[in-house]
């Protein structure tokens, strides 16, 4: 005979306290929630690849896959600190390594040290060690990184390159005479989509490594170099520049959008940190035949590191279950399971690169011989503040052109969150 769910429920209560357990005991065996942002191409395929991996090595255990769509988490974000405030976490939740985790969650007391369990599962060792730092705090680790990801990275279509004569560019003067052919040429010359802002902020970031050099951009962050670097003016001068080479609907376009426009042979360049190429492996590009790749113009040798990792929050529902997913996100097998679907590069040493393409070899050789610096607009850098007031100012600054109020402003925003 059937029994109805309530009946059930009641049922599993009562057998619950006959063995001592209690009721959240009973219910944390059946279910995890896992919470992020990636609803895009190869981001999502990715994730599914990591749910159907979890599911095979703990097949009763039901992952509930909570995604918000939004280019870098943008929309994702807002919903995750209003469930963290309100007492009602994931079991575990994407978020970008760095103050994005520190500042908002690690700081505030919401979330667990997982020292242990990454001693426990005798991995700590096995990640590279400067990623593995941007999720610790106090001597404590809070969370697993799933990947690396570069944030100046800059694609191109070889064919419309090829068609218009136009070689790849050597330095941010040879960029913006490449940019000017195309436009010539009636091509869109640097395709971009901004209209969550972030990639623009994105495109300013990668200037500011070009002309402050890598020692310089991360004294931004740690002291060494003042905001009014004249350095930091010459980004904003050759961002102003490269803005008038890109399509005239990037605010009403998703980053996605703007990668399908290249793709489609409208666009030369498009500027986006490497996810995009595990967007175009979706669409059906093969690394070095279809596109090429390099770091932005003048921002050679230097790698814009942007991590995704997963921890466990205080109050989790299912923390057991969440053990299960940060172990296997931790194991080789997770990562090499993840990373070549997503466009990544994973955080541990001991990956097969065999399974990595092209460009993601190319990557995790840069990443081990370039100077890494903290993305801004992904978390990493900066405070919240700090990068929602940068990403107003570049918006700002696109419209009114106006140079030194920008400069100015970088200034102050620096001032008030940095300092």
């Amino acid at each position: 005979m059937l029994l109805k769910k309530s009946t059930l429920l009641s049922v599993l209560l009562v057998v619950a306290l006959m063995f001592g357990l209690s009721f959240s005991a009973v219910a944390q065996d059946g279910e995890v929630e896992i919470f992020s942002w990636w609803t895009g191409g190869g981001e999502e395929e990715g994730l599914n690849a990591l749910i159907e991996l979890f599911n095979e090595q703990y097949p009763d255990v039901e992952v509930i896959n909570a995604t918000v769509a939004g280019g870098a988490g943008s929309n994702a974000k807002a919903v995750l600190k209003t469930r963290m405030v309100g007492g009602n976490p994931p079991d575990s939740f994407q978020v970008h390594g760095g103050a994005e985790l520190v500042d908002t969650y690690v700081e505030t007391g919401m979330m667990q040290p997982i020292t242990g369990l990454l001693e426990e599962w005798g991995v700590k060792d096995k990640f590279n060690q400067q990623i593995l730092e941007m999720s610790s705090y106090e001597g404590e680790y809070y969370s697993i990184p799933v990947n690396v990801h570069r944030s100046n990275a800059m694609f191109y279509n070889k064919s419309v390159l090829e068609e218009n004569g136009v070689e790849p560019p050597t330095d941010l003067d040879s960029f913006v005479d490449a940019l000017a052919e195309l436009d010539e040429a009636g091509v869109v010359p640097l395709a971009l989509g901004d209209t969550n802002k972030w990639p623009a902020g994105q495109i300013f970031e990668t200037l500011l490594v070009a002309t402050l050099g890598p020692d310089g951009y991360n004294g931004l962050w740690n002291g060494s170099t003042a905001a009014d670097d004249p350095a930091v003016r010459e980004a904003l001068v050759y961002f102003d520049k490269i803005m008038e080479y890109v399509n005239d609907d990037h605010s009403a376009l998703t980053w996605q959008d703007a990668t399908q426009i290249m793709q489609e042979g409208e666009a030369g360049f498009n500027i986006m940190g490497d996810w995009a190429e595990g967007y175009l492996k979706q669409l059906g590009w093969t690394p070095g035949e279809e596109f090429g790749w390099m770091p932005v113009p003048g921002s050679e040798g230097t790698f814009i590191v942007v991590t995704d990792t997963f921890g466990l929050p205080k109050g989790a529902p299912n923390p057991e279950n969440a053990k299960k997913w940060l172990k296997t996100i931790a194991s080789v097998e997770g990562q090499d399971t993840f990373n070549p679907i997503k466009g990544s590069i994973p955080a541990r040493l001991d990956a097969d690169e065999s399974k990595y393409d092209a460009y993601l070899t190319s990557a995790m050789e840069d990443f081990a011989s370039d100077t890494l610096s903290p993305s801004i607009v992904h978390g990493s850098a900066a405070p919240e503040g700090f990068i929602t007031a940068m990403n107003d100012t570049i918006n700002e600054f696109i419209t009114t052109g106006d140079v030194d109020q920008a400069f100015e402003s970088f200034q102050a925003n620096h001032e008030e969150y940095v300092q």
